[in-house]
């Protein structure tokens, strides 16, 4: 999968397409900042599966562990079923593909509680760490690419 840190939408990433759907991106990426405590760029441990948050809050979310994500410092069993809200609601904004991610109008009316029952999310993008470097690849046939060499020459005056 493709590499990518931050809030960049995969779009964007790869294509250069921007819409309000990107922003929507960056907004998941967000709230599960805000409920784990933890930036998204935090999570680069070679040992692990996931590469970023995104990554961590999916796989706790597939193992049916979505609490284990919570922030400690912000913990209260009264906002449970809020806490687990926002990080459903922060999954399907980070989902890979744009048409699949919610409006802003659908979010807010989800956070609100408006909308009762919450579509299960979508795999998101930038789950898993790149294994191979692009060298590696390239000697294996993989990815071709070449490297090329620039001579500059800068001319002074007298």
């Amino acid at each position: 999968m493709f590499k990518c840190s931050g809030y960049m939408s995969p779009e964007y990433a790869m294509q250069g397409l921007f819409s309000e759907k990107s922003d929507i991106f960056s907004f998941g990426v967000l709230i599960l900042e805000i409920v784990s405590g933890r930036k998204n760029t935090s999570f680069y441990n070679d040992e692990q599966y996931y590469l970023n948050l995104v990554g961590f809050a999916w796989k706790l979310w597939n193992d049916g562990n979505s609490m284990a994500l919570i922030e400690p410092a912000i913990w209260d069993p009264c906002f449970r079923m809020e806490m687990l809200r926002c990080i459903h609601v922060g999954l399907l904004c980070i989902q890979e593909t744009a048409r699949d991610r919610p409006t802003i109008s659908t979010v807010i009316s989800m956070l609100n509680s408006d909308i009762v029952d919450l579509p299960f999310p979508k795999q998101p993008a930038f789950i898993e760490r790149q294994i191979a470097s692009n060298c590696e690849l390239a000697q294996q046939g993989q990815i071709r690419f070449s490297i090329c060499n620039v001579t500059l020459t800068t001319i002074y005056g007298r």
